[in-house]
């Protein structure tokens, strides 16, 4: 990733200028960068952020039959390997996921039975992937076909993002995602009467 010296908001207001690493994201790279070589391969910890939640299909695993079929998956196969691995999931989500992605999920009782941690907020409008601590996706695309699967061109959304693994952006981030996630913003929260299910309540 490229290397460069721009100013940044620091969590008490203050700016700091320092050296920070970014990729630019652009529609296709979402699939190849973003889900291939960072959201499969989480290791420990996986939080993702988004307004909608639909089935998505990637790739086969390379060295399966599957894969030599030229055969797509359902993303949440992958997940399941990953809980089956320990790896914590959290899925923060705005609106209620779709009926093909809830069908799906029925076929995985791991990650029914808690191995996907999920969380409605419906102010929630950020779409961000932070695995491991180490490395953060923050751009448009929901966690949908459209905007991360393997969608053909021409078939894709058009989408914008970065990712990075700068260590004062994950802090901040995932602080961020944590204070929504627990529901320490329900509190102040405005639409709370209008919420199906106020995360300070779970």
């Amino acid at each position: 990733m490229p290397s460069r010296r721009a100013p940044l908001p620091r969590i008490d207001g203050a700016r700091e200028s320092r050296l920070t690493s970014v990729r630019l994201v652009l529609d296709a790279d979402h699939y190849a960068r973003v889900v291939q070589d960072v959201l499969v391969c989480a290791r420990v910890s996986l939080w993702i952020g988004t307004a909608n939640v639909k089935e998505m299909m990637i790739e086969a695993p390379v060295g399966t039959s599957a894969r030599a079929r030229g055969r797509y998956v359902s993303v949440l196969s992958r997940l399941d390997e990953l809980a089956g691995r320990g790896v914590e999931l959290r899925l923060l989500h705005a609106t209620v996921p779709s009926g093909p992605f809830r069908q799906e999920l029925r076929r995985f009782p791991r990650l029914v039975r808690g191995g996907l941690a999920m969380r409605r907020c419906p102010r929630v409008h950020l779409k961000v992937i932070a695995v491991d601590g180490t490395m953060l996706y923050l751009g448009s695309a929901n966690f949908t076909g459209a905007g991360l699967g393997a969608k053909g061109d021409g078939r894709r959304n058009f989408e914008l993002g970065v990712l990075t693994d700068d260590d004062v952006l994950l802090d901040a981030v995932q602080g961020r995602y944590e204070r929504i996630w627990s529901g320490a913003e329900c509190g102040a929260c405005k639409l709370r009467s209008a919420c199906p299910k106020p995360l300070d309540r779970i």
